[in-house]
């Protein structure tokens, strides 16, 4: 249910800060407008970010929100209007440019690179060299990226490679090299997305620090209780337009979500109903043959001894820390890793064989890493919605693609998910936002209509608005008789959209919960490790 709200003509900038912040922006944009391929992305965007503050920017996937920041980064120039870097002038003409003034990014899809070591990372743009020579001044290197780390709290050797960190580590590594560039102006796209509570608290820890140093820190999410909990001021953009600015004190989460999607969300997530395939756990008779049926599947040091039915028209949670093996489980499940032991039976028949023989079975899978394991980066919109489903667009007996029937079913799945209109069906998916790149994913394997889906982290960094249509397109999906494996790290994603959660321990199943059983605590208890969970426990 919702309904439109009238957009604010005139949203008024916060008053002036308080004596933690000078009275001249860090930033500002004044009137700034760009549009793509003739769609406007920003209309007239005037805002202020301010040193010792954090403004937080949110709005739905396509807003305006990354383009504006591309802005200030050098990657694209403003059509009009003018940038101010305290106070005066500043027109980048490469990122080169915003970085010698001061800009650093934090990238929701990070720019380090797995083969090189922290150390090596932290100076891509500039390494140390020795006097009058070419080569690069090892020592220094490692010296000035242990005191980098030192600033973010990380201690770890710097010839420490990357791909030993945890994702939260490498945040970290990314936020350090922002630091050594001796940023006055730092903004991060959606931080937290893959970070675990921990390591969530931590980065959080360090952003106050930063502000507290006289940062300006612009902080761009879709988890508006963190945006929330952390910023000073919040401007919301839709349709690339400010539609509102102010102190964050002033907003609630359910103020802002109106604000960002122009209508009022009563209902997050869909009513439950329970079709005629979905039977009652006490009534085993009446369950029939399982979508998916998982016994005893082991591979050593990823998962041990998992044992699982999925049924007809049900929505099954797997809940687990950073590490338990979920998502490993899951490329087990799609055929993209093996097993050493176990039986995967799909509706009554083994599995087996690679991803390709489970597609054609039926089966699909939204990977956690949709740029390496889920689209095809420099391939349309189209081509890249279609990849499953191609086929049923072909003209018999010549196999020729009907185009009028692909653009007529791309443009029908891209309103489902909420595809941003300034996604043209012909862009490179490369070029599009986080959120809407994960729209393309979900856009294809639901268009394929599967018996069994399974969807790691499927709402990660999509934006709440786009979150509604997608979980009830999955119910529906469920309602239709489709089997669903819901991963997420979102307890409350789990909980409001599950009829039955799982839970995952270093690589085992470690409880099981029905519906009237759900529970936060105790999904977190399961989760633990037995002696932090002892201890969790205790403190509560």
């Amino acid at each position: 249910m919702s309904t439109d709200l009238p957009r604010s003509p005139s949203p008024a900038a916060p008053s002036a800060p308080d004596a933690r912040g000078p009275a001249v922006p860090a930033v500002s944009w004044e009137s700034v407008s760009r549009s793509f391929s003739g769609v406007p992305v920003l209309r007239r965007v005037t805002l202020q970010a301010y040193a010792g503050r954090v403004l937080a920017l949110v709005g739905e996937n396509g807003a305006g929100k990354s383009t504006l920041m591309n802005i200030l980064g050098g990657h694209v120039p403003a059509e009009s209007g003018a940038l101010r870097l305290g106070g005066l002038p500043y027109a980048p003409r490469t990122p080169h440019d915003a970085r010698a003034a001061g800009i650093a990014f934090v990238h929701q899809e990070l720019n380090l690179f797995a083969n090189l070591t922290v150390a090596e990372n932290l100076h891509l743009h500039d390494f140390p060299r020795r006097a009058g020579l070419p080569w690069i001044d090892r020592a220094a290197m490692r010296a000035r990226a242990a005191a980098l780390l030192g600033q973010v709290g990380l201690h770890l050797a710097p010839d420490t490679p990357l791909d030993r960190l945890s994702t939260g580590e490498r945040q970290l590594v990314e936020i350090a090299r922002a630091l050594g560039t001796a940023a006055r102006v730092l903004i991060l796209d959606e931080p937290t997305t893959s970070l675990s509570t921990r390591e969530r608290e931590r980065l959080f820890t360090l952003l106050a620090t930063l502000r507290d140093r006289g940062l300006a820190l612009v902080y761009i999410s879709h988890d508006l209780e963190d945006v929330l909990r952390l910023a000073d001021d919040v401007a919301v953009l839709r349709d690339g337009e400010v539609v509102a600015h102010g102190r964050a004190a002033d907003f609630t989460g359910h103020r802002l979500v109106s604000l960002m999607i122009g209508r009022q969300v009563t209902q997050l997530y869909p009513a439950r109903r329970d079709p005629p395939e979905r039977a009652s756990a006490d009534r085993p008779d009446e369950l029939g043959v399982p979508r998916l049926e998982v016994r005893g599947v082991s591979e050593p040091g990823i998962v041990r001894d998992i044992t699982f039915t999925l049924h007809r028209g049900e929505l099954l949670g797997l809940f687990g820390l950073m590490g338990a093996g979920r998502s490993e489980l899951a490329r087990i499940l799609f055929g993209v890793y093996s097993a050493a032991s176990g039986a995967i039976r799909m509706d009554g028949r083994p599995l087996a064989g690679g991803p390709r023989a489970r597609v054609r079975r039926g089966m699909a899978f939204v990977t956690d890493d949709r740029r390496h394991d889920g689209l095809c980066l420099d391939a349309s919109v189209t081509d890249n919605i279609m990849l499953a489903t191609l086929a049923a667009c072909c003209r018999t007996p010549a196999r020729l693609v009907h185009a009028e029937r692909v653009r007529a079913t791309v443009r029908r799945i891209r309103e489902a998910v909420r595809l941003s209109r300034a996604a043209e069906e012909r862009q490179a998916v490369r070029t599009l936002s986080g959120g809407n790149q994960q729209k393309v994913v979900l856009a294809r394997w639901l268009l394929a209509k599967p018996q069994v889906l399974i969807l790691d982290e499927p709402t990660r960094g999509v934006d709440v608005g786009a979150r509604a249509e997608i979980y009830r397109l999955v119910r529906d999906l469920a309602d239709s008789g489709a089997g669903i494996l819901v991963i997420s790290s979102e307890i409350e994603e789990l909980i409001g959209l599950c009829d039955r959660i799982l839970v995952m321990r270093q690589g085992e199943l470690s409880g099981e919960l029905a519906r009237d059983a759900f529970d936060r605590a105790r999904l977190l208890a399961a989760a633990l490790p037995a002696t932090a969970a002892a201890a969790t426990g205790a403190h509560s």
